[in-house]
């Protein structure tokens, strides 16, 4: 009996709660045993969202929780994380290995800066990703890279070569790489982690 009914009960509460912040298409949560849901443990869970909605910081809090789960497949048509927009957003789990896909918009990217008047990834290799963009009519590269397991971004100008600026850290996840491609308005991210 609890195998039929745990996991139709799993889905609906995490379904409420995503339901908060976006719109929930799909959610599916399998477990065998199905009691292993009772400590919030799941074989695999599915979600598909519309458009979500996430502070940094409850975007983390959700990300720490996929720990439960053996296998995720996660995705939004439209997430909003802080000031970005990522569209047709997808993260996978398969064991503690996470590996999230996404695309930024030019669109998007100016409505978040509004002073860039571009940016495109120049080169993408070994788990970094190097940007050029454009404000005040000034052209400059800044490199995306995993350090001490967090996502940071290093302008690639000699006099600010030590400036650095953190972009994500979550203390349950070690970012391990990033990479990017030029797609038609915008380009495509991808970016690995590792569960700690």
């Amino acid at each position: 009996m609890a195998q039929l009914v745990l996991p139709g009960v799993a889905a609906q509460q995490l379904r409420d709660r995503l339901a908060r912040s976006g719109q929930v298409l799909e959610v599916k949560v399998e477990a065998f045993p199905a009691i292993e849901l009772l400590w919030h443990q799941a074989d695999r869970v599915v979600v598909r969202l519309g458009r979500y909605r996430a502070t940094p910081g409850h975007l983390g809090s959700d990300l720490a929780q996929v720990g439960d789960a053996g296998s995720l497949d996660a995705s939004a048509q439209r997430l909003e994380t802080g000031l970005l927009t990522l569209r047709n957003a997808k993260l996978t789990k398969r064991g503690n290995e996470l590996v999230g896909t996404a695309t930024v918009t030019e669109a998007d990217l100016r409505s978040a800066v509004p002073f860039l008047q571009g940016v495109t990834p120049v080169a993408s290799g070994g788990g970094k990703l190097t940007l050029q963009g454009s404000a005040f009519g000034v052209t400059a590269d800044a490199t995306v890279m995993a350090v001490n397991d967090k996502l940071v971004v290093r302008p690639n100008l000699p006099i600010l070569n030590f400036f650095t600026l953190t972009v994500f850290s979550n203390p349950h996840l070690a970012v391990q790489g990033v990479a990017a491609r030029a797609v038609p308005g915008g380009f495509a991210l991808s970016g690995r982690a590792r569960l700690k």
